[in-house]
């Protein structure tokens, strides 16, 4: 079950972390203290108490996707690049989001292998937020995204492990599902970055959201892909249970600290979204509503992208202005090869 706490008037405080104060969403303060608990407290807890709260992050995070808002797009690509970001870092790579953004924007398109395997990396999450809900979980996107995350399994394991994914959507309860999306990338020898992957596209499938929302990518999640120590007779079976309510613990936990650090940008990108359509009705350049339009739509731009109608020069000269007005900010810091987003 979702719980959807009522908004509290008072009681409110910041997730550690989050963004400053001024651009928090309301969310009631017992949801942010709850969520912030470190891993030992998490630990300490019953595992009813953390589904509770993960239950209540998702319901608030479930209503503000719910709002369909023209910026959707855009703050599930940020959180796409968060999750990108982290994936790399915990592969060792040194990448870091700027340099991620440069891998995927600054190569032409089509160029699949010329981003690099931390750009791969990004289009896998990027995929994860642009696809439509139903598509997540086909044989051919599975298949694609695992090539992205650099793995080469067959066909006959992929149709496998969609099967499994598919009825873990269909049947499986929200703790099931969660827990049950990393097992299956255990089980196929997939690291905890794709299970993180498979437990964001799973969540859309069940709130029967149109696309999903990158959540766990961005979490570093405790107890996961660490060795076990060699058990044997009862042992095994008691170490197994509680290994396995410990896990569920740690990833119910990540959960609602995601949900509601995703809530949270979804303020900030809204503010900077209200301010890019308030100044849209001053802008005059012919193709500016398409600008705007994949402003809204996409993490960033590059001052070089081709819109119909948009010369290089005026979409420079737009992007120039629109930073005036403050509607959008230079991303790269650059003088050349410059990008633009909210």
């Amino acid at each position: 079950m979702i719980l959807r706490p009522k908004p509290s008037p008072r009681d409110h405080g910041p997730l550690v972390g989050a963004p400053s104060i001024g651009s928090m969403a309301t969310v009631p303060g017992w949801l942010r203290r709850a969520a912030a608990l470190d891993a030992q407290r998490v630990a300490g807890q019953g595992i009813g108490d953390i589904a509770i709260t993960a239950g209540a992050a998702i319901g608030a995070l479930d209503a503000m996707v719910r709002r369909q808002e023209r910026w959707a797009g855009a703050w599930r690509q940020r959180l796409a690049l968060a999750a990108a970001a982290t994936t790399a870092k915990q592969a060792g790579r040194v990448e870091d989001e700027n340099a991620l953004r440069d891998a995927v924007l600054l190569t032409r398109p089509g160029d699949f292998l010329s981003v690099g395997p931390a750009g791969l990396l990004l289009l896998a999450w990027r995929r994860l937020a642009a696809r439509p809900g139903d598509e997540m979980l086909s044989e051919k996107n599975l298949a694609a995204v695992l090539e992205e995350f650099g793995y080469s399994p067959d066909d006959e394991a992929v149709g496998d492990l969609a099967g499994e994914l598919r009825q873990l959507a269909a049947g499986a309860g929200m703790v099931a599902t969660l827990t049950g999306a990393f097992a299956a990338a255990e089980r196929y020898s997939l690291g905890r970055a794709v299970g993180s992957w498979f437990a964001d596209a799973l969540l859309a499938q069940r709130l029967d959201w149109a696309h999903a929302v990158p959540l766990l990518g961005a979490e570093v999640v405790a107890g996961l892909g660490a060795s076990r120590p060699r058990r044997s007779g009862i042992a095994v079976a008691a170490a197994g249970i509680a290994d396995e309510a410990g896990r569920a613990k740690s990833l119910l936990a990540a959960q609602a600290r995601a949900a509601l650090r995703a809530i949270d940008l979804s303020a900030e990108l809204g503010r900077r979204a209200d301010r890019l359509l308030a100044v849209a009705p001053k802008l005059r350049a012919k193709a500016a509503d398409a600008v705007v339009d994949k402003l809204l739509s996409d993490d960033a731009i590059v001052a070089s992208e081709k819109i119909s109608g948009m010369s290089d020069r005026g979409l420079r000269r737009l992007f120039d202005r629109l930073v005036e007005l403050g509607a959008v900010r230079e991303l790269s810091g650059r003088p050349t090869f410059r990008i633009y987003g909210l």
